[in-house]
């Protein structure tokens, strides 16, 4: 059967291939064997422009040059001719080092470098640099742009629908009113706020040999601060060292980056099931698509698939993002092979998370509030001012004023006459009472307005 995306197993690499695109560079295999390729390279030049190991000594702009080229103009035909000598060796990262060997040829300048092509590397110091790199650059150049371009939309939806009241639910039940811009404005806040500590989760990276004590390197080269190599190389591809480890960097920090992506994935799924309810009791309509069909029988449906699709897309990522938090930090001795294959597996989630952001700004753009849907709830809903007014009364000394609105409020519906009623009946100040009498559901909004448009302003 011919590969192609209506044979794909994944629907990353089918149904939804398109909407990922912007990943297949970072988390493909193509992407991590580019990833390798680059950290061979950068560690050879390293090792013989700012290590000074006897023997390699300064590279010539020739030798840069190619080195250069390999590192940074590696492309699907390169990383093809990798997995070719990979049937041979039936390993990936020697596969790496055997192509870079290949292109040095059999040029006398090329060829001094050769013995020093994955020089006291284990696999893994090639490996946790390249996922290292991986997950930033999905973090940085696709993820981030991708919440940021979510919050931007719904911070502009919170700002035009800061003033527009709305019957609050807790429980399910009639609560205290609130504004459709201050509800939206709290989940772009949440996101804003977790958005900062993804960015800031370090990207931790290992280079130091095959159980991390640096024995190949300190026996071939005593007299090399070799912990001090190590730190300025990875430092010098933009991650942090990472001095006490095993075979294998511990990967604490990719548990903490699942975290942290799983906290504001739980956001978005709060705030699609919040959409999806608000659409269910008619606060937002959605704008049709003439060309679309809604149900295969039911002529009339406008379904929210958009936060359907989001909610199923944000549990799938987030089981991979778990199971990667929980299994990664853990290996048996010095090192297992278990996480090899879990690794893999990283640009899955992140494929995930990334299609439930798209289909949310989907469903976001198509939405368009009907205020007087809800004011015409909260015109029904006096009882809601059962909190207003018996608060009032306990600053003027009713001890009982919570009691007298539960008599009067509680399960029982109740409209503007009976609540005028009451307050005539109570010992006020005639200017409480005045204010009281103004009051309606739909003004008793406290500073739901106030603080949707002062979170929408806040910087992301």
């Amino acid at each position: 059967m011919d590969r192609e995306p209506l044979t794909a197993i994944s629907p990353l690499d089918g149904r939804y291939s398109a909407k990922v695109e912007s990943l297949r560079g970072i988390f493909s295999e193509y992407g991590l064997i580019r990833f390798r390729v680059l950290a061979e390279v950068r560690w050879v030049q390293f090792l013989a422009q700012e290590a000074g190991i006897e023997g390699l000594g300064p590279l010539s702009p020739v030798v840069n040059d190619v080195l250069n080229n390999l590192a940074e103009r590696f492309g699907p035909d390169d990383a093809r001719q990798v997995k070719q000598i990979e049937l041979r060796t039936n390993h990936d990262v020697k596969a790496v080092e055997y192509l870079i060997a290949e292109r040095l040829g059999n040029d006398a300048d090329l060829g001094r470098i050769r013995p020093f092509l994955h020089f006291a590397c284990t696999s893994e110091d090639i490996n946790n640099i390249a996922y290292a790199l991986m997950l930033r650059h999905g973090r940085d150049d696709v993820l981030l742009p991708q919440f940021r371009q979510l919050v931007a939309v719904v911070d502009t939806m919170a700002r035009n629908l800061a003033e527009v009241p709305m019957l609050a639910r807790t429980h399910g039940q009639p609560a205290s009113p609130t504004t459709m811009g201050k509800e939206l404005a709290n989940s772009a806040w949440r996101l804003k706020r977790q958005l900062q500590q993804l960015r800031a989760v370090e990207t931790l990276a290992k280079m130091n040999g095959a159980v991390g004590n640096f024995n190949a390197h300190r026996v071939a080269y005593p007299a090399v601060d070799w912990p001090g190599v190590s730190r300025r190389f990875v430092e010098s591809l933009g991650l942090v060292w990472n001095p006490y480890t095993t075979q294998i960097e511990p990967h604490d920090w990719i548990a903490e980056y699942c975290h942290c992506l799983i906290r504001c994935n739980v956001i978005l799924l709060d705030l699609a099931r919040d959409l999806w309810g608000y659409i269910a009791i008619g606060y937002f309509r959605q704008r049709k698509v003439d060309t679309e069909v809604g149900s295969s029988t039911m002529p009339h449906k406008v379904n929210p698939i958009d936060f359907e699709n989001a909610e199923g897309n944000l549990g799938v990522a987030n089981a991979l993002l778990a199971h990667f938090a929980e299994k990664l930090p853990v290996s048996r001795w010095q090192r297992d092979l278990s996480d090899s294959t879990v690794l893999r597996n990283l640009g899955v989630a992140v494929g995930h998370s990334t299609l439930a952001v798209q289909s949310l700004l989907s469903g976001l753009r198509k939405l368009e509030a009907d205020a007087p849907r809800m004011r015409l709830e909260l015109q029904a809903a006096w009882e809601v001012l059962g909190e207003a007014v018996q608060t009032v009364m306990r600053r003027h000394g009713h001890a009982d004023a919570y009691e007298q609105l539960k008599a009067l409020t509680r399960g029982s519906a109740i409209n503007r006459e009976s609540l005028t009623a009451f307050l005539l009946s109570v010992d006020l100040p005639g200017t409480e009472r005045e204010r009281l009498l103004a009051l309606a559901p739909e003004d008793y909004t406290g500073d739901a307005a106030v603080l949707a448009r002062q979170a929408a302003a806040s910087e992301p």
